[in-house]
């Protein structure tokens, strides 16, 4: 008999490395779309090679998997991937992960519009570049190796209530 383990991937921090979280925002002619990319330098210990596992390992910890097209977490209350965005600053936060950033006041409009961000978690680390460079984001974000491995998701923005 052929059991399989739907226990998620063990988690090994050292090997994520730096997490970056960059975002932009792109023009579509029912307004401007916002994205966060979400990826790791390839600096942990087992080095760049080592990163696609412990992105994914993260990343199942989540209930979140990889390659799976967009995942629409609008409708999905219980997943626990958060964006929260305040004046001057966001967070995406999950299982392992706090990372916080300032967004710009273009992709901050974008949010707030739309209500939602667009996440592209990829497993493929950092290939070049200064992250936060916009061709180099661009570059990297809709590269075939990097849509085809990474996890994407429609994320709903949350904010603190008054």
């Amino acid at each position: 008999m052929t059991s399989i383990s739907t226990d998620p991937r063990p988690l090994r921090t050292a090997d994520l490395g730096t997490l970056v979280i960059m975002c932009w925002s792109r023009e579509t002619p029912e307004g401007d779309v916002p994205f966060l990319l979400a990826c790791s330098l390839g600096d942990g210990e087992g080095g760049p090679e080592a990163t696609p596992a412990a992105v994914e390992g993260l990343l199942s910890r989540s209930g979140i998997a990889v390659g799976d097209g967009v995942l629409d977490a609008t409708g999905l209350p219980d997943l626990p991937v958060n964006l929260l965005v305040v004046p001057g600053a966001a967070a995406l936060t999950m299982p392992g992960v706090n990372a916080q950033f300032v967004p710009t006041a273009q992709w901050r409009e974008a949010v707030d519009e739309r209500g939602y961000a667009c996440l592209i978690f990829a497993t493929r680390p950092w290939t070049g570049g200064e992250p936060g460079e916009a061709e180099a984001v661009a570059a990297f974000a809709n590269h075939e190796d990097t849509l085809r491995t990474s996890a994407q998701l429609v994320l709903p923005v949350r904010s603190l209530r008054t």
